[in-house]
């Protein structure tokens, strides 16, 4: 005993003073280095800003999927541009389209047309960490730390003025706010995870996010529950890191203050839905047309296409003796495709229309033009929509 007393009063000052020379001579100096690096960076963009004026930033990988999310991208560049002409535009982004490609889409596809001097594209190269596919357990968890992977990169490739997410990789907002020294704006089209999405595991429901195989097994469902609630609370840790929070609607407004405890820094901002041209549309169907259900929704797991497949049949089922009638139906699927994944989404829809028995009664309409989306309008009778728990469905 005395000897371990001994021991303790001889190492303790001993370590004390090992900590007080590694403070002065490392820790100290390294804050010094730190404080004055980020005075520099703050000093060099405020110059930068004065003399060409801001650099916003939208971080939106697939900026040229054709879907509602990217109306809202393009639709709030534009409004930047009217409110603030001085201001330069870089979007990070993994498409490998060329600039005059990707603007001439939206022009055609949303009617927005922007300055393309204004436009730049910050080409990010780790699409693969942000893809579900690469990915076959803890899909969210490994999403959102390879958007992180990549948020790095885009701030290494450039250091924004203004950083605006509108794709919800919420794990991205850290690097900005702490590394950039920016302000952090977001728009929420549906959260990564909700109470909802837990209630549907905890309640053992299958669907696209949660297989038989968990939903079948108390052990992974539970294991599943637990997964949830770590992830939702790392969810929130990163959203409260954003300045500004805009959400699409009072649906994911309420989820989104729910996790991320941001009432008084979140508002409500509908996404803009062209109306202009689709009010002066007059329905074009005759009688002898044949009876078009139009569904227009990105391919996507959440859009539940194969719902629309099911319904099809189950609707062949109850004209069995109606044969002339059912031959008048057709059902149309429009969306757009973001990448491989969604490509080979679809041709499994197409495989499934045909294991059903339905090719002849459905069509597929993959990137369609404004002008193309227009027609079907007019041309259809119904629509439809799958989607469980929709937060915004533009096409609606």
């Amino acid at each position: 005993m005395f000897c371990m007393c001994l021991t303790l009063l001889v190492i303790l000052p001993l370590m004390i003073i090992g900590f007080l020379i590694f403070s002065a001579f490392v820790v100290i100096p390294l804050a010094f280095i730190f404080a004055s690096w980020y005075m520099r960076i703050k000093e060099r963009k405020l110059q930068r800003r004065q003399r060409d004026g801001a650099n916003v930033a939208f971080f939106h990988p697939y900026c040229n999927s054709g879907g509602g999310g990217e109306r809202v991208l393009w639709v709030a560049i534009k409004a930047i541009l009217t409110r603030y002409p001085d201001s330069s535009i870089y979007i990070y982004t993994v498409e490998t389209a060329e600039p005059k490609t990707i603007l001439d889409k939206v022009q055609n596809q949303f009617n927005v047309k922007v300055d393309p001097e204004k436009i730049n594209f910050v080409r990010l190269s780790m699409q693969k960490l942000i893809e579900a596919k690469s990915y076959s357990y803890f899909t969210l968890l490994m999403q959102s730390l390879g958007s992180m992977v990549l948020g790095m990169e885009a701030f290494m490739k450039l250091n924004p003025d203004i950083f605006i997410d509108t794709t919800g990789f919420a794990f991205t907002y850290p690097i900005f706010r702490y590394l950039a020294q920016c302000p952090v704006a977001c728009y929420v089209h549906y959260p990564t995870i909700t109470s909802a999405m837990m209630r549907r595991v905890k309640h053992r429901i299958t669907s696209y996010n949660n297989s038989s195989l968990v939903a079948r097994n108390p052990l992974f469902t539970w294991l599943k529950l637990i997964y949830y609630k770590i992830f939702g609370w790392l969810y929130g840790v990163v959203g409260r890191c954003a300045d500004v929070v805009m959400v699409n609607g009072s649906w994911t407004e309420e989820h989104i203050s729910e996790v991320w405890h941001l009432q008084y820094s979140t508002h409500r901002v509908y996404p803009p839905c062209e109306v202009t041209e689709l009010k002066k549309l007059r329905s074009l169907v005759k009688e002898s047309d044949p009876i078009r259900i139009l569904s227009v929704a990105q391919f996507r797991p959440e859009k539940d296409h194969p719902l629309m497949l099911q319904a099809m049949y189950e609707l062949r089922n109850l004209l069995v003796k109606n044969e002339m009638l059912w031959n008048k139906i057709k059902l149309v699927l429009v969306g757009s495709c973001r990448n491989q994944e969604d490509e080979e989404r679809v041709q499994n829809l197409k495989d499934l229309a045909k294991h059903l028995a339905l090719e002849d009664n459905v069509q597929f309409v993959v990137n369609a033009p404004y002008a193309r989306l227009l027609q079907l309008y007019q041309t259809s009778t119904m629509a439809i929509h799958a989607m469980w728990n929709e937060h915004f469905g533009i096409s609606e």
